[in-house]
């Protein structure tokens, strides 16, 4: 591996300036960084980026680019980012020479999530890669014939994928998935903040419209979390906690929720930035999940970039099984489930021996997360070498 690359990081911090989004892609960046490499940050999605002010859409990118002026400054990229906003097609952040300067002489490209877009303007950097962290729908994607989006991702050098056990249960669409995982800087997850008494997660009831494919439709979280709705009677007087944010169809059955025994919680109040985010988090005592139902139903081997935080704050995860168990270690720190019987089973464990789940929770996310193996792997695959993946 090259011991000091010039590497762009992508992502969507100014898009959604959320602090779970944040998160996500800010530790790609501060990861590498502290790995020694030359590191910027650069938006350009095309896209109207969200205001939570307004909780909509705007075309006024000046809240959005001094947040990301802000994080970045904060973790020492404060002159390393350029951020293009859709209405004018105006670049925040750097000069533009200074940005064509880097663009010139970049070594890498990691396109996460993949919503880089006019990739004909990136193309002279040496390598692109693309990194999907929507596993089984960026494939039905690709299967179901949208052909702008299989030229976007055709356009890269080398393609990764959230989703270790692709190809599952669906076709291959012509690439190489190599597996990868959410990067975690472990250091800064690190506290000796008291837990509270709620296991908990930070969700979006849906994200987008279930998708058809061969007679088999994928949907949201929505479809595995009604099998799930009685977990509380279950495990009471455990507390199952959700910050939880109704999506793109801006309905959450709430009542039903509260009525079914679910504490309910705003995550735009709870851990709408960074910081309270982190928090959150941290003073959980663990995570309850589901998956979203095409994750599970694709058997991707998914596994949630939230999650990977939870243990690095040692905070064990009951998660439902997407087919992850044959890539990551479970039984203790991260326990799968399929039903509602084994999901009670596994908090009732973590309640059991707290002490020994947060202590292999910590381990696995040194093992399997920790930014410097996840990204110097990424990094080498990029650059053609490519070693095990563990």
């Amino acid at each position: 591996m090259r011991s000091r690359a010039r590497i762009i990081v992508t992502g969507l911090i100014a898009q959604y300036p959320l602090g779970g989004m944040t998160w996500h892609y800010l530790q790609y960046a501060i990861g590498l960084m502290r790995m020694g490499h030359d590191v910027y940050y650069l938006e350009d999605t095309g896209a109207w980026p969200y205001n939570p002010d307004r909780d909509a859409l705007t075309d006024d990118c000046t809240y959005n680019a001094s947040y990301l002026a802000d994080v970045l400054e904060r973790f020492g990229l404060g002159d390393r980012w350029a951020y293009r906003c859709p209405r004018d097609q105006v670049w925040w952040g750097m000069k533009d020479s200074a940005r064509r300067s880097v663009l010139a002489t970049a070594d890498l490209i990691i396109n996460v999530s993949g919503m880089l877009r006019n990739l004909e303007e990136y193309r002279n950097t040496t390598r692109l890669a693309f990194i999907d962290t929507d596993p089984v729908f960026t494939q039905l994607k690709l299967l179901r014939g949208q052909e702008d989006f299989r030229a976007l991702v055709d356009a890269h050098d080398v393609t990764f994928s959230f989703g270790e056990c692709l190809p599952g249960t669906l076709p291959a669409t012509g690439h190489t998935w190599l597996p990868t995982r959410q990067p975690v800087v472990l250091e800064e997850w690190e506290h000796d903040l008291p837990h509270r008494s709620a296991f908990t997660t930070i969700m979006n009831w849906t994200s987008y419209k279930p998708v058809t494919f061969n007679g088999s439709t994928y949907g949201q979280k929505d479809v595995e979390f009604r099998g799930l709705m009685d977990l509380p009677d279950l495990v009471g007087p455990t507390v199952l906690e959700i910050a939880i944010n109704a999506g793109k169809t801006k309905r959450t059955p709430e009542d039903l929720l509260r009525y079914s025994g679910w504490r309910v919680v705003d995550p735009n109040r709870v851990c709408p930035d960074l910081d309270s985010y982190r928090r959150y988090i941290q003073t959980s005592k663990a995570e309850w999940s589901v998956g979203k139902n095409g994750y599970v139903a694709g058997r991707s081997g998914w596994f949630s970039e939230r999650s990977a935080c939870y243990l690095a704050a040692g905070r064990p995860v009951v998660v439902q099984n997407t087919g992850f168990d044959v890539c990551i270690p479970v039984g203790r720190g991260v326990l799968a489930f399929t039903d509602p019987q084994e999901a009670a089973e596994a908090i009732r464990e973590i309640e059991g021996d707290y002490k020994a789940h947060s202590d292999a929770a910590k381990l696995i996310a040194r093992s399997y997360f920790d930014s410097d193996r996840v990204l110097t792997q990424l990094v080498e695959q990029s650059f053609g070498e490519v070693p095990s993946h563990g």
